[in-house]
């Protein structure tokens, strides 16, 4: 479960494009950020996604991935010439079909392949027809589903959403979000060539009049249960009361917002309904990863790169200052454990280990607004010394950020649990935190949990 967002810079209080999204995955998934390199290949070079292999292209583009750690492909992440993209899963009345390219695959192929939104859109659909989607996207259990995107570029956005193989796309006006449900209705601006007659065939609607995209092809039980309906009209209705003043920091509170049912209580209760989602619940999807992107020149990623955004630090990166920051594909086993160290925060929060946590958010928001505020002087400063002062900006938050995480798990590491929320609750953390879900939990992350 996700939820993705942009305004276009009509929408924007600095005029450009922002776009943001929360990755909602199975809790203990390491969401690790990937920086791969401007890349050309020898003719005939194959290329091994998730499940399948296809040709590889002469050369691939300079990408930046926020990506679950086992999956080729990622959930959301920009290349060099600001694309931007992010997928979600969607629950339709199509076949899901065998291992082929997952949506994920589809996302990361058009970041490295492609130069702007229309192109992307364009290029998956290509996909789509030659290669198809399918395959297993759960960490610990079985997930399937089909995908939309949200594909944004400097002045431009898209929203394309399929079902097998059949797919409708609507260019975005002002403001977009979507979420785990197909949102295109009877407008559009491009089509399958069989999307009408396919659901007519089917009785899902009698007439191209009568035709309605998200109402023919959308599954209504697991629509439903996913929550999408409720997150995607909160993440809408924010954008459009906020339109004309978008700015990172609203961007912000839309990811780290909760529904009503558990705000003030997110650390001890779950709900799909929350944009920043808790786990612990039957389905128990939880917010492991986060970013919002400024797009302007340079691109200025605000990345988490840890779960819960309510909790965890957004700080900032470009491609131009990734190098020895961000990790490269070869090292993901670092990437997984600058994920794992800072998912220790979570955990004690839900043990309830942090003896002052409001403390804590006062330094992360102070932290993060004196970012912001070193990294606006620099882009309003036309010195040719921008590129250096952003490095050194960067270099130092992603050490204060270090710092405080440290202190905070040296701080509190030895307080006794005290576990809140129901049963269920109580039983469904401890098996994640235990180690004993599909054995896959680091040992860092263990604690001793009471029923």
């Amino acid at each position: 479960m996700c939820d993705t967002m942009v305004a276009l810079g009509s929408a924007t209080r600095c005029k450009r494009v922002l776009f943001a999204k929360n990755s909602d995955r199975q809790p203990n998934e390491p969401h690790v950020l990937i920086h791969v390199p401007r890349r050309r290949y020898e003719p005939g070079t194959v290329l091994e996604c998730t499940y399948i292999t296809i040709d590889q292209v002469e050369e691939t583009y300079e990408v930046f991935l926020l990506k679950p750690s086992w999956i080729w492909g990622c959930e959301m992440g920009g290349n060099e010439f600001g694309l931007n993209i992010g997928n979600e899963a969607v629950f339709t009345k199509e076949k899901y079909g065998e291992p082929a390219l997952i949506g994920m695959d589809m996302l990361r192929l058009a970041l490295e392949r492609c130069r702007t939104a229309e192109e992307a859109v364009y290029f998956i659909i290509f996909l789509l027809g030659k290669y198809g989607q399918g395959g297993n996207c759960g960490y610990e259990k079985d997930f399937t589903y089909h995908n939309s995107f949200l594909i944004a570029d400097l002045d431009s956005a898209w929203v394309l959403e399929t079902a097998g193989q059949f797919w409708a796309a609507e260019r975005v006006e002002g403001v977009r979000s979507i979420s785990n449900s197909l949102s295109i209705g009877k407008s559009f601006d491009m089509a399958h060539p069989e999307l009408i007659t396919h659901a007519i065939e089917k009785g899902w609607c009698k007439s191209e009049e009568d035709f309605d995209f998200a109402r023919c092809y959308s599954d209504p039980l697991y629509t439903f249960f996913s929550g999408s309906k409720a997150r995607c009209q909160s993440t809408q209705s924010q954008l459009e009361k906020y339109q004309g003043n978008i700015d990172v920091d609203v961007m912000k509170r839309i990811l780290r917002s909760h529904h009503s049912s558990i705000e003030g209580r997110q650390f001890a209760g779950a709900s799909l309904k929350s944009v920043c989602m808790h786990g612990g619940g039957p389905i128990g999807d939880h917010t492991t990863g986060s970013y919002i992107v400024s797009m302007e020149e340079p691109q200025i990623y605000w990345v988490t790169g840890s779960s819960t955004p309510c909790l965890s630090i957004f700080k900032p990166i470009s491609l131009d200052t990734a190098e020895g920051i961000i990790f490269r594909e070869e090292d993901t086993p670092a990437a997984v454990e600058f994920w794992n160290k800072r998912e220790l925060i979570h955990r004690m929060a839900l043990a309830n280990q942090i003896s002052n946590l409001d403390s804590y958010l006062r330094e992360r928001d102070r932290l993060e607004e004196s970012w912001q505020q070193m990294i606006r002087e620099v882009m309003d400063d036309d010195d040719q010394g921008g590129p250096d002062r952003l490095k050194s900006i960067v270099e130092k938050a992603w050490q204060e950020e270090d710092a405080l995480v440290t202190r905070i798990i040296d701080d509190n590491k030895a307080n006794p649990p005290q576990f809140r929320g129901n049963p269920f609750f109580r039983r469904y953390w401890k098996k994640q935190t235990s180690g004993r879900s599909a054995g896959r939990c680091k040992p860092e992350l263990q604690c001793e949990w009471n029923d």
